[in-house]
């Protein structure tokens, strides 16, 4: 064909993406929808003009378009990886493994689900082979959750449920094209009644071969583009080729699935490339793969709907029923896992709540589209598969995708009306009104200023007022009539807002670069959090939230065993580092939302609430310097570098803003401009670079400042530096427990521990000890000790402190005076050395 005609039909193409956009928001229809409409009427028409003698002036249009070399390969390796890859991009996989298990079932199990429950129910009604039934079962396995997602933006439904659609829409493609791959291998084989236990045992070699090439190539992605880190085309340029070299390296070279390695490519590059580039570099790739998806979704709908009229070419009643026999079969199987194994799962606590609205809502709203499309017509175009098993999987997942994109597409939007998802609840209507009334009056002061500076004539001045004063009485008479709400409300309402400032604020501050890359993510991660523990579990969610934010977790406690037994410090160091580094930001975000609180949410919640979210915020802070004065203690210098880091990271900032300036008013110009910035470039590529924390030469310094170490000799305090073991932990942990054999005596180097003995309760604190007394009794504990800050201990095990005994007389005379306050006689504790002396 003409690269003329085609270049002419792929433009005129576009026109039509670019015109069904506004089309579906009129008619309020799924995107998907419209073009799906709009593709199969092109192809009706391009077919109805040949067939028609009425005229043939448009007949070699028609010809072109029934004539564009679309083929499945097309849709799997040009339009596929596009979409797959700017999935993952997209999606903010912190807060998605809060969600795994609801993720997981909806993706993998409810596609092998699906697939089964649709092969055998074809294969029952049919007389079809079990592997045919079971390759449709896997075509129309596959969901395009773009309609639902976005009608659930529109209505504002809880974050986490839109983010578990799309988490189980991208597993949800990978999971059912392999399953294709692997029953289409049977049909082409000829095996009639394929062994499932064969199938599920080459499963697990696909996921993992895609999933090792596509993590693989993406580090080396990521390596390369922090070579090119002053080129940012080029960076972009090795993003595109990323996805493409992924998919066809695991398909052609490896034998694994191509999906897995593009998801899991992408998934790498969603976690290190944030660390390693630019804010402004990673925003822009962002932004260019979602217009890259924008253009790919479109056009696979365009052209999959194209090949609708051909691929339902010659359908025949009985294939009617089995269509049928797919709907009903394909909805049930997800109804078992939505309405049955979902609520199963959220009573053994393994999942979060799934309220039942939305999950009628996530049932109709299963669409299927263009992927199903598109492996159909990998069946048909096949010359192994015979004649009539190609016509039935075309026709019934043409059937299949048609059905749910008219019956279910068109109807979705007056199903969430009709369960009541798209009204505010009592609650935000309540406080839309009082929000409405103070940002009114807040523009009624705004437009009096602008008015008197720029002397306009008084009669329309005084209209316009008196206009907008009595917008303002009705508001203000709105918020007076829904005045009745509970203080509780008022204060999950505003750790909502506090929450979503937050992430305002971390925002700019990482466009100022006053906050590195690497520290972007984890911030957001927790200001995304507290925003939706906020929302679903109010004040003492909040609270357990920020508690947990500066806790030590599993993968620091990892890190930590490695260093004390393997002696690996070096994911240690790095982890301190990012605490440090995490904690520091935290602190200087922290201390920037209390206006927020003494403006904004005073002036709508009142001074009650906005009193009790001073204290909150207040504890919150309280935490973040407890620890990280515990870091302070333990390194000492390293926070005063990361200090300093950060103002001459802000210094930078503000001198980019004056060269700016100066190149707007005309003082200076293009090339002087450019020669500055790359100067300026220059030296904040060398303050994006951390630090270097060295944990391994701090031991013996950390032992050194304990006042009890303090009458040791340097030999010994090195020995001891080695036989003591770092332990973390969190407030509210119980570090020792009684009636427990007494092997460990602790040191705490930083925070505090709440020891409970007998009913009574005593706190120490840094340069402190505890457990010696049980130990050097030979006794079981007695005492019960819990942190009640984030702290720091070094454990030392029974024989080492023995010896350190004998030799520290500090350390004698500690155990001597905590032994004479609980009435015990000391020399019957301490060793025998020790006894002749104070004879």
């Amino acid at each position: 064909m003409d690269i003329v005609i085609i270049t002419t039909i792929i433009a005129s193409l576009f026109l039509v993406i670019g015109a069904a956009e506004p089309l579906a928001a009129r008619l309020r229809l799924p995107f998907s929808v419209i073009l799906a409409v709009v593709g199969t009427l092109i192809g009706v028409g391009a077919i109805f003009f040949l067939q028609t003698e009425l005229t043939d002036a448009l007949n070699p249009v028609a010809e072109a378009i029934l004539g564009l070399p679309i083929r499945s390969n097309v849709f799997l390796y040009v339009f596929l990886p596009t979409l797959l890859f700017q999935a993952t991009l997209g999606m903010n996989l912190r807060r998605m493994m809060d969600d795994w298990v609801p993720i997981l079932l909806l993706a993998v199990v409810a596609v092998v689900v699906a697939t089964l429950s649709v092969g055998y129910a074809l294969s029952y009604v049919s007389g079809l082979p079990l592997a045919a039934c079971l390759l449709i079962g896997s075509i129309v396995s596959t969901t395009d959750p773009s309609a639902v997602v976005s009608i659930f933006r529109s209505i504002s439904a809880p974050q986490r449920l839109a983010r578990i659609i799309e988490g189980e829409s991208l597993l949800n493609d990978a999971a059912a094209i392999a399953l294709f791959g692997l029953f289409m291998g049977f049909v082409m084989l000829g095996v009639p009644d394929p062994q499932l236990g064969e199938a599920v045992a080459r499963f697990p070699m696909l996921i993992a071969g895609g999933a090792f090439t596509g993590w693989v190539l993406a580090r080396l992605a990521v390596r390369v583009m922090a070579l090119f880190n002053q080129h940012e085309l080029a960076q972009l340029s090795i993003s595109v080729a990323l996805p493409y070299l992924a998919y066809i390296g695991a398909e052609q070279s490896v034998g694994a699935s191509g999906v897995i390695a593009v998801v899991a490519a992408g998934l790498t590059l969603n976690l290190t490339a944030p660390g390693r580039l630019q804010p402004r570099t990673w925003t822009n790739m962002r932004e260019l793969w979602d217009v890259l998806a924008h253009w790919a979704g479109a056009l696979i709908f365009i052209l999959a709907a194209l090949l609708i009229p051909r691929l339902l070419g010659g359908i025949h009643l009985t294939d009617v029923a089995l269509i049928g026999v797919v709907v009903l079969a394909a909805i049930a199987a997800r109804a078992v896992i939505l309405f049955g194994l979902l609520p199963l799962l959220t009573l053994m606590r393994a999942s979060p709540a799934v309220e039942r609205p939305y999950r009628v809502a996530i049932l109709w709203g299963g669409l299927r589209g263009a992927v199903t499309l598109a492996l159909a017509l990998a069946v048909t175009e096949s010359f192994r598969v015979p004649d009539e098993t190609k016509r039935l999987v075309g026709i019934l997942a043409t059937g299949f995708a048609l059905f749910t994109l008219i019956a279910q597409g068109t109807t979705l939007r007056w199903i969430i009306g009709r369960l009541g998802l798209d009204r505010l609840s009592p609650i935000d209507e309540a406080l839309s009104r009082q929000v409405v009334a103070v940002a009114l009056q807040t523009v009624r002061e705004e437009v009096s200023r602008t008015t008197e500076n720029y002397e306009l004539s008084r009669d329309i001045v005084r209209s316009e007022a008196k206009h907008f004063g009595s917008r303002l009485d009705n508001a203000v008479k709105n918020a007076e009539a829904s005045a009745n709400i509970l203080d509780r409300d008022r204060i999950t309402l505003g750790l909502i807002s506090l929450a979503g400032h937050e992430r305002d604020t971390i925002l700019a501050r990482v466009h100022e670069r006053t906050i590195s890359a690497r520290m972007a993510e984890q911030v957001l991660f927790l200001a995304d959090r507290l925003l939706e523990v906020a929302r679903a579990q109010g004040r003492s969610g909040y609270q357990r939230a920020a508690r947990r934010s500066v806790a030590y977790g599993a993968s620091f406690r990892l890190s930590v065993m490695m260093n004390n037994r393997l002696g690996m410090s070096g994911f240690l160091a790095r982890m301190t580092a990012d605490r440090f580094e995490f904690l520091l930001s935290q602190q200087l975000i922290l201390r920037d939302l209390g206006k927020f609180i003494d403006g904004r949410i005073r002036r709508i919640h009142g001074r009650r609430v906005a009193d009790l979210l001073q204290e909150m915020l207040n504890r919150r802070i309280d935490l973040v310097e407890t620890a990280l004065d515990g870091l302070r203690l333990q390194y000492p210098g390293y926070a005063e570098e990361l200090e300093r880091r950060f103002i001459r990271r802000t210094a930078l900032r503000l001198e980019e803003r004056e060269y700016t300036a100066m190149r707007d008013d005309g003082l200076i110009g293009a090339e002087v401009f450019t020669t500055l910035m790359q100067d300026l470039a220059a030296r904040r590529a060398a303050e994006e670079k951390r630090p270097k924390l060295d944990i391994a030469l701090r031991r013996t310094d950390l032992v050194r400042r304990l006042p009890l170490f303090a009458d040791l000799d340097a030999a010994t305090l090195k020995r001891l530096g080695r036989a003591l073991r770092t332990t973390y932990v969190d407030a509210g942990e119980t570090v020792t427990r009684k009636n427990r054999p007494a092997k460990t005596v602790y040191f705490i180097e930083s925070g505090a521990v709440e020891v409970e003995v007998g009913g009574q309760t005593r706190r120490l604190g840094r340069g402190e000890m505890f457990g010696q007394m049980a130990l050097l009794a030979n006794k079981a504990t007695r005492a019960e000790v819990k942190a009640i800050a984030p702290s720091t201990l070094l454990a030392l095990d029974e024989m080492p402190f023995r010896r350190l005994l004998k030799r520290s007389k500090a350390i004698q005379a500690a155990v001597r005076d905590i032994a004479v306050k609980r009435g015990i006689d000391p020399e019957t504790l301490l060793p025998a050395p020790n006894k002749k002396k104070a004879s």
